[in-house]
This record gives structure tokens, sequence and C-alpha cells, in this order.
């Protein structure tokens, strides 16, 4: 045990317990490999309870407090299920058929492995265009037009049901429709692999790097890309799916150039559901206090519009364009082409990683507001599994979202029961209903997908608030949402990374840096351009870092402290330490006695020059110290020596202490300074050591 006492005369005393011996590699590695290779019955069954969390809370399901609620809910996501699948095959590029697979398979597994109790895992919008994205690339090197959204209802049939039947037998040459779905699932399918590798690996952490202004960034530059490709189905026109670098200004020129070729049918049909779906919008945003259910008004509107476009034939007589015949029934699973797989491999990195940002996330916000816990690596399992197992029955890539997770809460969800329901709805249009969307009008698909758009894009108005918050979060959500704009969703994710790296980076590297004053006549300092009235130490200047130190900002360490205290040390210790070389080279004296006594009286006289003949360092904000910030310390210290400064630190943190003892800093090369003599508990402690060494030193002084 070792005494380090905090004040002196008989103050009290802390005693610091000696550090546990850490154990060796070796041992830590045998004891971890043991653990992992015993093989009993408690430890399958405690291993399947957590890949499954569904076997922890199903048996405990309260029938008279839960059911109610999550019928309830499970219904309504259904029936906003529905639509939303419908439409946002036209953000994929696929069939409708296949969005509907994508939300029965994805709800019934997240049901199984989700810890989540509130979240709604299904087809999202962003997912949906990065997937749309990679198909037409890949329908486009195929030598299909991947303008072509898709027959009209009288030779839709065959060619669906041809590419239905091609998959069902497991042929490998197929249609734009079956090549389409083939792209989607082995990106899928990567997409999945990855995210469980990560949940394998427990790497859920890794979300927490995608900060909350990159994700609001990435979604609202998303949404201008997704409302650009539906521009073309609300008019009613064909314009050139465009790829690549700028599709977004790419895609207006074209839809500038082909604006009288529009289809005054569609252009109608979309002005009257736009103003519907914004209008129930807005009534329910403002009566959503009053309302226990959610307006269903996208499956309303679809009803009617479908109803309206079959009894006046607007595809036989206006040449509208529509969804297609949406066959019944499940088709045969397949496994994803490997070559294809191989292809999309690295289309399938932003993929997994928004997928997963948004699922980790959403589900730990909906746990705190709840007040329950989530386990970020099982979310990724099941986000992950999302993905792989549904692939094999032709689905694409799913994630959590946001506003059915919102509504799923509003409507009294209490558990992932509500998934099986939701799954249910689903299942019975895919068994039965499906085909009566036969007529629908894409244009209305359209509607509804730029509708939901609504929340996101609504989200620019806080920007002039993020950016009087923090600068530097503002210009990582402008520089992710304007890359997705200008250059590519990609790009846009890639940029907002590295802005959040560089971000991250450039506030430890520049942080607050300020010389303290004493409170009164407390024992408590603070920073002295920030309070008035506050009382200097006299020949003691207390320096606070709010910040690591570390290499990237050890040169804005020095910089802050000799700017503040008036004093380069490092300076003025080389010229006095060269003057002194050249004196005595000039006397003739030996080169080796180069380093003097700092105690002596010429380096005594220095500190009366500059004022002050302490440094405390306040090192409270500092969270770490690295290799180079020892060094820095180090080379202060002996700077500070050689003109008679002392240098102390005050207030370390256990880990700062054990990293200065570790690098050397508290050697015992320093004679009577030890550690007890350089570190302290408070500043306060650390100012009347200073006081009381120098009042000491003074008559010593004075005699010679």
């Amino acid at each position: 045990m070792e005494e380090f006492p905090e004040q002196q005369g008989g103050g009290p005393v802390l005693v610091r317990r000696g550090p546990p011996e850490p154990p060796g590699l070796h041992k830590t590695l045998k004891s971890r490999l043991q653990g992992s290779c015993v093989c009993s019955v408690q430890r399958a069954r405690g291993l399947l309870l957590d890949l499954f969390p569904v076997t922890r809370w199903l048996c405990r399901y309260s029938l008279r407090e839960d059911l109610a609620g999550d019928v309830m809910s499970g219904l309504v996501i259904g029936i906003i299920l529905v639509p939303q699948a419908i439409a946002y095959s036209l953000l994929a590029g696929l069939q409708p058929i296949y969005s509907l697979y994508t939300s029965f398979f994805a709800n019934l597994i997240y049901f199984l492995m989700g810890t989540s109790r509130h979240v709604s895992v299904g087809i999202f919008s962003l997912l949906c265009l990065m997937v749309g994205q990679v198909v037409d690339r890949e329908l486009l090197l195929a030598g299909f037009d991947p303008a072509q959204d898709g027959p009209g209802p009288g030779d839709n049939s065959s060619t669906l049901n041809a590419s239905v039947t091609t998959l069902a037998l497991g042929l490998q040459d197929c249609g734009r429709d079956c090549y389409a779905i083939r792209v989607a699932t082995a990106l899928t399918l990567v997409t999945g692999i990855y995210q469980v590798l990560m949940g394998v690996l427990r790497l859920g952490f890794m979300s927490a790097y995608l900060s909350q202004p990159l994700l609001d960034g990435f979604a609202m530059g998303a949404s201008v890309t997704i409302l650009t490709s539906q521009l073309k189905h609300l008019l009613g026109v064909r314009v050139p799916r465009h790829q690549g670098l700028g599709m977004v200004v790419s895609t207006w020129l074209s839809l500038l150039r082909s604006a009288g070729q529009a289809n005054l049918c569609d252009v109608l049909t979309s002005t009257v559901c736009l103003a519907v779906l914004l209008a129930s919008k807005e009534l329910s945003d403002r009566c959503r206090h009053r309302l226990k259910v959610p307006l269903p008004t996208e499956l309303l509107v679809i009803v009617v519009a479908t109803l309206v476009s079959h009894l006046a034939q607007f595809h036989a007589r206006f040449g509208s364009s529509v969804a297609g015949d949406i066959p019944t029934g499940f088709v045969a699973p397949q496994v994803p082409d490997p070559g294809l797989m191989w292809r999309v491999a690295l289309d399938a990195v932003p993929l997994a990683l928004v997928g997963s940002a948004f699922s980790v996330s959403l589900a730990e916000m909906f746990a705190r507001s709840h007040g329950y816990r989530v386990r970020a690596d099982q979310e990724l399992l099941a986000v992950g599994c999302c993905n792989v197992l549904p692939a094999f029955f032709h689905c694409f890539a799913t994630s959590a979202a946001l506003a059915k997770s919102l509504v799923k809460t509003a409507t009294g969800c209490r558990t992932q029961l509500s998934s099986v329901v939701s799954a249910t709805v689903v299942l019975l249009v895919l068994l039965a209903l499906a085909p009566l969307f036969r007529d629908l009008q894409r244009s209305v698909l359209a509607c509804v997908i730029v509708v939901s758009l609504r929340g996101t894009l609504r989200k620019v108005k806080d920007v002039p608030q993020l950016w009087r918050l923090s600068r530097a979060d503002a210009l990582v959500w402008v520089a992710t949402a304007a890359n997705c704009v200008l250059v590519s969703t990609e790009a846009g994710l890639l940029v907002g990374l590295l802005f959040s790296l560089l971000s991250l980076a450039g506030r430890t590297q520049r942080p607050h840096a300020a010389l303290l004053a004493r409170i009164g006549g407390s024992g408590f300092y603070e920073d002295a351009t920030e309070f008035e009235g506050l009382v200097p130490e006299p020949g003691v200047q207390v320096f606070r870092f709010a910040g690591p130190l570390y290499y990237a900002n050890k040169d804005f360490f020095l910089r802050s402290l000799y700017s503040l205290t008036g004093l380069d040390a490092g300076h003025v210790a080389a010229r006095r330490k060269e003057r002194g070389l050249e004196a005595r080279a000039s006397e003739g004296e030996p080169a080796e006695d180069q380093d003097r006594d700092p105690t002596s009286s010429g380096a005594a006289l220095v500190p009366t020059a500059a004022g002050f003949h302490t440094v405390v360092i306040d090192c409270a904000p500092l969270l770490f110290v690295d290799a180079a910030g020892l060094a820095t310390l180090r080379d202060l210290r002996r700077d500070y020596g050689a003109l008679g400064i002392t240098l102390l630190l005050a207030c370390c943190s256990p880990s700062v202490r054990d990293a200065l003892r570790r690098g050397g800093f508290l050697g015992g090369d320093q004679g009577d300074q030890g550690e007890e003599g350089q570190l302290f508990h408070s500043v306060y402690s650390a100012v009347q050591a200073a006081r009381a060494h120098y009042r000491e030193q003074a008559p010593a002084n004075s005699s010679l």
C-alpha cells in the first residue's frame, strides 16, 4: 500500500490500493478457449434463448394486458404495408409480388430473433432505392432496358408467369423481371451475410460511428433522389434511368426535355392523389392526440384509384401505366446466383451499413423511451437473418423503418406479436387479394412514395438550429445530403462518414484551453475569461486543457500553454542552453557539463521575469495520454526545470495516472519530487504545495 498525503499538517490522507496483478495473455486465452469449448445442456439452452429472444418473453405473455394492443397495431401496420409494398417495388425496379414476399418473411423472422418490442422491420424506402440502383445497372449490363417499368396488363401476365415458371424450374436464362429479382436476391444475401458477421463478431458498437447528423443528411439526400426517380411516374413520361455520378441532375434534365410528352391522365391522377394524401397527413398530424388509430389513407386512395382506373379503362383509353397482373401464392425457393453475388459484393457494403445503423439506432431509441434494453449484436443478427433467409424466397433487402415503428407504437403495440398479425394481413393479400390491384396506376403508387418522404424532407428546416448548436454536425449533414444528390447515395454515405470522423478528430485536435483563477476564498477554480471576480494565484499559472493529449494535438497544447502564460519555455530554454554552451566554450570549460542544476541562482532569476514559479495543469478533462503526449509532458517539464519553474499535475484520472507511471514520467529520477510531489488530487492542493515549496526555496535563493 502507498500513502499520498492530500494536505500537509495532519490533514486527510488518501491510501491507494495496490493495483491487481493483470492475468497473463496465455492464461486469458486459455480460460476463454475453455469457456467457449465447454458443451453442456445448460449452455446450449442459453445459446438458444439468446439466439431466439421470443422464447424468453412469449412464455410470460399476458393475453389480458398485451393482446389487444398487439392485434390493433398489427392490423394497422399490415394495412399500411400492403400499399407501401406495392409502391416501393417501383424504387427497387421489381414486381410488386416480391415486395409482398419481403414484408411477409421479414416480419416473421424479426418476431423470432429481434430484441426490440416496437421496431417494425420490413421494406424501407432508402434500401429500396439502393437495391434499385444496383438492379438497374446489372440489367443494363445484361442487355435489358432498365427504363422498362413493366409491360401492360395485356401481356404482363404472360411475362410474369413465364418469369415465375423459369424461377420455379431453376432455369438460368429468364426475362427481365426474372433477372432483376436474381440480382436483388444475390445482393440481399451478401448484405445479410455481412450483417450476420457483424453480429457474430460483436461489431454492434460500429453503428455509433454513423452519427445522427450523418443519418439525417443521408436520409435527406436519398429522399431527394427517390423523389426525382418518381417524377416520371407522376407525369407519365418515359425517360431513361440514369446511372453513375450526377444521376439526379441527369434525371431532372431528361424530365425537363420530356415534359411536353406528359400523360394528362397521369398528371390529373397524381394531382388529385397528392392533394388528398397531403391533406389527410396534415389532418392526422393535427388530430393525432385524438385519433387512437391513424387513418389508412394510403389504402383508401389505392382502393378508390384502382376502382376508377378499372371502370374508366385508363390504360386502354389513355395509355396510363398500371401495375399489371400480380400473381397469388408463393414461388418455389431458389439459391441466389453465386456469380451475381461476387458482382454485387461491394455494393452490399453500404447497404449493410445503412440497414444496420438504422435498425440498431431505432431499436435503442424505442428501448430508451419505453424503459427496456436491447442487444445491438443480436439486432444485427436479427436484421441479417431477415436478409439471409428471405433471399432464398425471392425477397430483397430490409431493415427497421422509422415511420412504421412510430405508427406501431402509437397504436398500442406491446410486443413483437404484432408482427405476426401484420404478416397475416400480408399473407391474405398474397393468397387472395393481390390480383385485385391489376389496374392500379403507377402514378398513384408514386404519390404514396412521395408523400411518405414528407417527414424526411421537412427536416431541412432543422439545419439552421443544428448550425447554431454545432457547426461541425451541420457541415456533416450538408456534405452528406449534397453528395447524395449531386454525386450518388454511396458517395454521400462515404463522404458523410469521412466528415464525421474528421469533425471528431477536429474537436479533439483543438479543444478549449484556458487559464484558471480561484473563486473567492474557496478551493475551486474556473476559467478566468468566462467568469468575473475570480482571484488569480500569485506566482502560479493554472492551465486547463479540455481534451485528450495525443499525437494530433500535442503542438496545439504547447502553443496554447505558451500563449496563455506568455512564456515560450521551449524557445527560452533552448536559447539559454545555447548561450551557456557558447560561454563555456569561450572559457575553456568541458562541454560535458552542459546539464546545469535547475535550482541554481541563474535559473532562479527567470521566474521573476516571467511572473510565475509554478505551472499547474488541471488534468480533469484529460481523457487519455498517448506516447506522444507523454513525451510532450516530459519535454515540457525539462524546459520548465531549466528555467526554474515547477510543473505539477492535478486531478489525474486513474487511467492517465497509470499511463504517466508506465511511461516513466513519475520515475525515480526526480529526486525528492516523486509521485506524491507531482500529482495532486485537486487544483487547490497543488497550488498550496507550490506556494509552500516556493516559500521554502526563497530564503535559500536570497542567501545565495
